[in-house]
């Protein structure tokens, strides 16, 4: 059996993918291009407007490219609109991601006979979990994962926050989190087949909380199951905060980022999204301007070698002149290493979109392209203070590696994708 699996958006959409592709491959299914395959699926996004123009136009495309394949729709765009993606094609089917596991399972016999009449209805309520077919990999190399080194893992899901421009809160529903156990589980399952970096993902990840036991306690138990199994001479596997909002950030955790000798790697991703308050209150997002900037000052004088990272919205409605300024002062006095750069995109059905002051697109291009060089600047800056330090990094390819602050660096002669190796930096 033959399929394709097409992602969009976020990291959390990239984790549970990479279980689909896991689940059919270790069922004997063959990952192939579009045009050859028999079943593809396409994993959606809707975070805004043009995220959702993507994905109709990659289901389209799938259509085109294979008149013969069955063509199944997940994910949050799905979630929020089935009935539009259903009816584009009989071929079309729509699955919940609950649901995709466990639809994919009982698929794969009727796959294999009639391409076009795959087994089981898309309201069934039953629930399972694609990112458990991680644990199942017990290879010794990186074939298991499809070459890659990074592995994500998926440990909460949903969210209780309503952000003006956002729609993921209703496509995904409440914030959920998995069982500790299980999430400890299949990390010593990777660490054992040999991945070396694990990035810890979720839709809210720092809203963690099983039974009382929040990402701080979770991490610290990912520490002490995984610690000891590898050699006395190799570095044990590492992991990465896939990202956190500001408010979850708790004195406990950033203690154990500082002690944890770089097993919880010293660089986070804090969606900042706007330095302007009065942007950050109409966005409805749960911090001020001064919070986050008290913030960032803590996490420096903890964790003196911490790298930051962010996203930032430009143009949202509303938004002036003066209220850029202050993001890019903001910006400037938190020294983050790298922004991702999003010029707002209206997403129907949220309050932001209904406003009737959007920004005009000329001035979301200048602002947008402006932080774009202020991150360069910054990142460059981030780099050279870093210079003649040495960093533990992730080997991606022959040439390439990622340290520690997330920054790439050339790989070391001869070093094996997937290892841990101390670097230099220059």
């Amino acid at each position: 059996m033959k399929f394709s699996i097409i992602n969009l958006g976020c990291k959390v959409n990239r984790v549970e993918a990479d279980g689909f592709e896991r689940l059919l491959g270790e069922r004997g299914g063959a990952p192939v291009a579009e045009s050859a395959a028999d079943l593809i699926i396409v994993n959606t996004c809707t975070v805004t407007g043009e995220a959702e123009k993507k994905t109709r136009k990659a289901v389209r495309r799938a259509l085109s490219a294979n008149e013969g394949a069955q063509v199944i729709v997940t994910g949050c765009a799905a979630a929020i609109d089935p009935d539009w993606f259903q009816a584009i094609d009989s071929r079309v089917r729509v699955v919940p991601k609950a649901e995709m596991t466990l639809f994919l399972e009982e698929a794969l016999p009727a796959l294999q006979d009639a391409p076009r009449h795959l087994g089981r209805d898309a309201d069934d309520p039953s629930s399972c979990h694609p990112e458990r077919s991680v644990a199942g990999a017990k290879s010794k190399d990186l074939a298991a994962f499809g070459g890659r080194t990074r592995i994500g893992v998926k440990v909460q899901d949903g969210c209780d926050n309503a952000c003006t421009y956002c729609i993921v809160h209703v496509a995904r529903g409440r914030a959920t989190s998995r069982p500790a156990d299980e999430v400890v589980a299949e990390a010593v399952a990777l660490a054992e087949s040999g991945v070396r970096e694990i990035v810890l993902t979720g839709i809210n990840l720092g809203s963690y909380d099983d039974g009382g036991a929040d990402l701080a306690d979770l991490c610290r138990r990912l520490l002490a199951a995984t610690a000891d199994l590898h050699g006395p001479d190799e570095p044990p596997c590492r992991f990465r905060i896939g990202s956190i909002e500001p408010m979850d950030v708790t004195g406990e955790f950033v203690s154990l980022l500082a002690e944890a000798d770089g097993r919880i790697c010293r660089h986070l991703h804090l969606p900042l999204q706007s330095g302007s308050s009065r942007v950050l209150r109409e966005m409805a997002r749960p911090y001020d301007a001064h919070e986050f900037r008290q913030l960032a000052d803590y996490l420096r004088a903890s964790v003196p070698s911490i790298a930051l990272t962010t996203d930032i919205i430009v143009g949202f409605p509303g938004e002036t002149d003066e209220d850029f300024q202050d993001t890019c002062e903001l910006v400037r006095h938190v020294g983050f290493s790298k922004i991702h750069v999003f010029p707002y995109s209206k997403r129907e059905g949220t309050p932001a979109a209904a406003r009737a002051d959007q920004v005009p697109p000329e001035a979301k291009s200048a602002r947008a392209a402006c932080l774009r060089a202020l991150s360069d600047e910054l990142a460059a800056a981030d780099r050279a203070s870093r210079a003649g330090t040495i960093e533990l990094a992730l080997v991606e390819t022959p040439e390439v590696a990622t340290t520690e602050s997330y920054h790439e660096v050339a790989a070391p002669a001869g070093a094996d994708a997937g290892s841990l190796v101390p670097v230099h930096l220059r």
